[in-house]
């Protein structure tokens, strides 16, 4: 079977404009992308979880209305609004999770993501929260991405040394720099690519997604780019093959977000909860740099979500996948019961039960 690559409307050439085009260098030392909790809202976190506990309910059967929170709830809309419609990422800081379980820490993400939006799978067993932890390509170089969901949660657990390392670039930034110096570049963001499935498609399903990159309403930039797994796609002989305009797209891509004047680097550190919109950012964990011989550990619970209310995109942006509960992009989940773990590297979560006590601890 021999694939055409075909072509999605045309993206003008034209800046982007608005909130969301934003240089790391000018936001570095701006507190108004953090969000520092106080204690009366550290309070409602305590009281949700309590509630949480005290109804004995499941975390997958979690909404909103059993977690909670008087006032949070209405800063948490605000934090949605800006992913939506500002510079598409809030950094939340002060989560006390040395006081919580991991079970416990797992319920208050998924309680607070609740009312963010709708969380979709991550993999092709139907696992709705993840773990990321320090793997084997921890020292390697990563190219700056986005998820396969409108949205992403990560709540740090542990960091140590630079592993809690995030790198953040405007997607809206990085388009008006190929604009101003490759324009010619931009209509392949505009073509029919293909994304490696990973053996997580369907049964019958074949092993690629052919998506386009990128999407344009008036001045809002939606992007879809994941470069590891379009070079990964070329492993099937049926799938065209990238041609150099694409590869020197992707390498200004990377080149620019990873810029020191566009990049924007965050230590995460426990109890931080990064929340970004994958349209308007992109993101890669950084390098490790510290001593090998160094102990080192780093834990992040990840969400994907659909927003309560997402900004309108064409049906073939997210292609073929769906989600059972609602929400849109994610992996498609499989009718089958796994009994262990997916495979290793893959962010997943073993069952989870409610909570136990959770004992509170002097500020």
């Amino acid at each position: 079977m021999n694939m055409v690559r075909g072509k999605f409307p045309e993206l003008p050439r034209r800046p982007c404009t608005g909130p969301a085009v934003w240089r790391g260098r000018d936001l570095s030392a701006s507190p108004a992308w953090a969000l520092h909790l106080s204690p009366a809202r550290l309070d409602e976190l305590d009281a949700a979880l309590r509630t949480v506990r005290a109804r004995g309910t499941p975390l997958l059967k979690v909404t909103a209305d059993h977690f909670p929170l008087p006032t949070l709830a209405g800063e948490l809309r605000g934090a949605a609004d800006e992913l939506e419609n500002g510079r598409g990422f809030v950094l939340v800081r002060g989560i006390p999770v040395e006081r919580y379980s991991e079970e416990a820490a797992a319920v208050l993400l998924w309680g607070v993501g609740q009312h963010l939006g709708i969380p979709v799978s991550q993999d092709a067993t139907g696992h709705m929260l993840g773990h990321l932890r320090e793997g084997p390509d921890a020292r390697a170089a990563l190219s700056p991405r986005t998820e396969a969901a409108d949205a992403l949660a990560l709540l740090c657990l542990e960091a140590t040394g630079s592993r809690g390392r995030t790198t953040l670039a405007s997607s809206a930034a990085v388009h008006n720099a190929v604009l101003a110096h490759r324009p010619e570049l931009l209509d392949c963001l505009s073509r029919t690519h293909f994304l490696d499935r990973r053996g997580e498609q369907l049964p019958g399903g074949l092993p690629w997604q052919a998506v386009p990159l990128a999407h344009r309403d008036g001045d809002r930039l939606s992007l879809r780019y994941d470069r590891g797994r379009l070079e990964s796609a070329q492993r099937y002989p049926e799938v065209p093959r990238l041609g150099s305009a694409e590869r020197e797209l992707f390498d200004l891509m990377d080149e620019t977000a990873s810029s020191p004047e566009l990049r924007l680097d965050i230590d995460l550190a426990p109890g931080d909860l990064l929340l970004l919109n994958n349209h308007s950012v992109l993101h890669a964990r950084a390098p490790r740099e510290d001593d090998p011989d160094r102990e080192h550990s780093f834990h992040l619970l990840q969400l994907w979500l659909t927003p309560h209310q997402p900004r309108s995109l064409p049906p073939v942006f997210w292609g073929d996948e769906h989600s059972r509960t609602g929400g849109r992009g994610g992996v498609a989940p499989r009718d089958v019961i796994t009994p262990h773990p997916p495979t290793k590297g893959k962010p997943h979560v073993r069952p989870l039960r409610t909570p136990g006590a959770i004992r509170p601890v002097p500020r």
